[in-house]
């Protein structure tokens, strides 16, 4: 079964930025949806952005819309999240993950294929 494996998080102070990286197969970036969710600390697991295949139509939660941009490069197989204006209630575990299905969605029951996440933490 496929592993996604993110990278990229860190410590930043409130408004820096950061760019998250998930490396996925060549068949997943050209023919899978993926997706971005986060967990904060003692919150439940939230989609954030997610990126189509074909089209690469991207989908934002309301709550990093203008500051977050999710992006791909399918000769670099990877899902890139790139945050600007970074703020303390961003700070969670930062997921990359593949739905089931061949649009965006942020239902979690579509996915089953997730990556071990990496922590971004924005704090002075």
């Amino acid at each position: 079964q496929e592993q996604l494996v993110e990278s990229g998080g860190g410590w930043v102070q409130p408004g820096g930025s950061l760019r998250l990286s998930c490396a996925v197969s060549e068949f997943t970036v050209n023919y899978y949806a993926v997706g971005w969710f986060r967990r904060a600390p003692g919150k439940e697991r939230e989609g954030v952005a997610c990126i189509t295949s074909l089209e690469g139509n991207t989908s934002y939660d309301d709550s990093v819309k203008g500051r977050f941009t999710v992006s791909k490069s399918v000769a670099e197989s990877a899902v890139y999240l790139q945050m600007n204006d970074l703020r303390p209630e961003d700070t969670a575990v930062y997921y990359c993950a593949r739905p089931s299905i061949g649009v965006c969605t942020f239902d979690l029951k579509y996915y089953h294929v997730w990556g071990q996440g990496t922590p971004v933490t924005v704090s002075s």
